[in-house]
């Protein structure tokens, strides 16, 4: 099929140079296991599960099966004054997972939805326990949480926020970035350890300047994934969660990337061994195959704004926020089969021991290549950060992603940074031939 027999003029794509799109389209009409095929009939291994999604790999027959047994069943039904079997039992399997007491789960539709579903749960239990004077937001800089204006005010990275600035919530402020380019430029699967307190600004500037009882809640990405996978300091989410808790704020996990399995741990609050008040995820929960999105809460958020209400009448609503689609059967119906295919195949514990053999290639490999000013490797993902074109950020990236497309791999352009996170069941060969095309590419365009 040649792409000039699809129509291009009337979809305007998302996050991409729609200008070079239509001079060298990049367009999937299939895929299976690790690899797509192409309009024009060529094979192209995923290296970054779709956008971090496909964990378990494409066109996996129980999600697929699954699917389509829910369309024979129920195919739609609302989601305002009812629900459905399988959001009941959806909700049931992710709490499972989550840690700690994270129990009471909201349906969406994406990870946008789930950032800022959680800044408005933060809001209402506040308001429940009358402290609604607490609605300041604290986020991170380079942080994405989405393009909703909720989470593009918490969120940090400019291209994403300056069309917008005027329009975004007024009493929002943001953490230092968690990345020492000096000292840490090189990270393989370690957590690296600072010599300062990253958060040291948060507790002598920020919080002083807007008065701790004023703040709602802070809201991080446990790894910073799409600014081009940041790994936090040694003991920074610990720590971040204490000070949460000395002055009474919410501490949000925003694990749309690094739930379901990407760090070798169900989420990386497992991983980190700390307990979020609220967990966002999205993206891997269905394996990339139909939207949802969701956060997880602990009992105490769901329990207070319950306990505001006690004295209302019951057709009251006591949360007024949700989604057409918030619980759809046939996402559930896919987010079930996907954690039993997790849990079946052992896809964590996979992930965790594949991530080693994906740091390994990449240190081994793009070590000492021109223009490779860093490397990350933390989990089953990896990040090169590449010196910049004078004057023309991210075209080094660009470039280079266009390349290994062009030779049958795709991998993600973050900045000036290309990120690599291929599914779970990568196997060593695709990890090398991942890394290898990657290198060719670096030395093509240094």
């Amino acid at each position: 099929m040649a792409f000039t027999d699809l129509g291009m003029d009337n979809q305007w794509l998302s996050f991409t140079p729609n200008r070079s799109f239509q001079n060298d389209p990049r367009i999937f009409v299939a895929a299976d296991g690790m690899h797509f095929t192409t309009h024009d009939g060529r094979q192209v291994l995923d290296g970054i599960s779709s956008l971090w999604c496909v964990g378990a790999g494409h066109n996996r027959r129980p999600i697929v099966d699954a699917i389509k047994a829910q369309l024979d069943t129920l195919d739609y039904a609302t989601a305002f004054h009812a629900s459905n079997d399988q959001a009941f039992q959806a909700a049931a399997m992710v709490a499972a997972l989550a840690p700690g007491d994270l129990n009471k789960v909201l349906f969406c539709n994406s990870g946008s939805e789930a950032a800022d579903t959680s800044l408005k749960v933060a809001l209402a239990y506040h308001r429940a326990r009358g402290e609604g004077h607490r609605n300041v937001f604290i986020g991170r800089e380079r942080a994405y949480h989405g393009v909703g204006f909720g989470g593009m005010s918490v969120g940090g990275i400019p291209a994403n926020r300056k069309a917008f600035g005027a329009s975004l919530l007024p009493r929002v402020d943001h953490l230092r970035f968690i990345h020492d380019p000096v000292h840490h430029a090189y990270i393989h699967n370690e957590e690296p350890v600072w010599a300062d307190d990253p958060l040291l600004e948060l507790e002598t500037r920020l919080l002083p300047l807007h008065d701790p009882s004023n703040v709602a809640a802070i809201i991080v990405e446990p790894v910073a994934g799409s600014a081009g996978w940041y790994i936090p300091p040694k003991g920074y989410l610990e720590r971040l969660r204490d000070i949460c808790d000395k002055h009474g704020i919410l501490l949000i996990f925003d694990e749309v990337i690094t739930g379901f399995g990407r760090l070798g741990t169900p989420f990386a609050a497992d991983f980190y061994g700390v307990v979020p008040d609220m967990l966002n995820f999205a993206k891997g929960v269905t394996n990339g195959v139909i939207p949802l999105g969701g956060v997880v809460c602990r009992e105490h958020l769901y329990s207070a704004v319950m306990a505001a209400h006690s004295g209302a009448p019951e057709h009251a609503i006591e949360f007024f926020h949700g989604y057409t689609y918030s619980g759809h059967p046939v996402a559930c119906a896919a987010a079930i089969a996907t954690l039993n295919l997790y849990a079946q195949d052992d896809l964590f514990a996979r992930a965790g021991g594949m991530g080693r053999v994906l740091g390994d290639a990449v240190h081994g490999t793009l070590t000492g290549l021109p223009t490779v000013n860093g490397l990350r490797s933390f989990g089953l993902a990896a990040a090169v950060e590449l010196a910049p074109v004078p004057g023309l950020p991210g075209k080094r990236a660009y470039d280079v992603f266009m390349t290994c497309f062009h030779n049958g791999v795709l991998v993600r352009p973050a900045g000036d940074n290309v990120v690599v996170c291929p599914p779970f069941i990568v196997e060593k060969s695709q990890i090398d031939q991942i890394v290898t095309t990657l290198a060719a590419a670096i030395r093509q365009h240094a």
